[in-house]
């Protein structure tokens, strides 16, 4: 493989990542339904997963950074994981609306699963790894995949802060903490 099949599939990855986070976006928006401190935390995993993939599409590919993709997706199918196990036993519920007769917490653990084997392949291949000692070149996909990466990030952020903010997050979410404190405090 290539340094520049790399960088395209690197780039695919990320694309993925941020479609994933774009689906929970619009799930949480369009749908209502809230993430709860698991969810965001899955959230988080996905961004720490996706950052070892920015590193390699801003630095070139390096073993260090499959290490923080593979670690990311580790935590995300822990958290998922853990969700799982929370609601699998009969009568206990569940969390949020099943797409495709999964849940969120589901798929994710099985795109945590792909994420680490996928990248477990990608180190089988050194020749990526080879004639990149400086700053890689910076096609359409990667600064692509880069720009939604870095909004997606900052939109989490910017989400978690209003469901939770600046303390703990809701265990069930119904609504938006930072304006429910801000109606009570002008309407008193």
């Amino acid at each position: 493989m290539t340094p520049d099949h790399s960088r395209l599939l690197n780039a695919l990855g990320l694309i993925a990542i941020n479609t994933l986070l774009v689906l929970a976006f619009i799930d949480q928006i369009w749908f209502r339904d809230l993430p709860c401190p698991l969810c965001i935390l899955q959230r988080a995993a996905f961004v720490a997963a996706g950052f070892g993939l920015a590193l390699n599409l801003l630095f070139g590919a390096r073993p260090s950074h499959y290490g923080v993709t593979i670690l990311g997706a580790v935590a995300g199918a822990l958290i998922a994981g853990r969700q799982v196990l929370i609601h699998i036993v009969p009568g206990t519920g569940s969390y949020g609306n099943p797409i495709f007769g999964l849940h969120l917490y589901t798929w994710a653990l099985i795109a945590f699963g792909v994420m680490v084997i996928g990248t477990a392949i990608m180190l089988l291949f050194d020749r990526q790894f080879q004639g990149e000692l400086l700053r890689p070149r910076m096609d359409i996909w990667a600064l692509m995949s880069l720009t939604i990466f870095a909004a997606v990030i900052v939109a989490n952020i910017f989400s978690t802060l209003l469901l939770c903010g600046v303390g703990f997050c809701p265990d069930n979410p119904t609504d938006y903490l930072i304006f429910r404190d801000n109606l009570s405090v002008t309407s008193g």
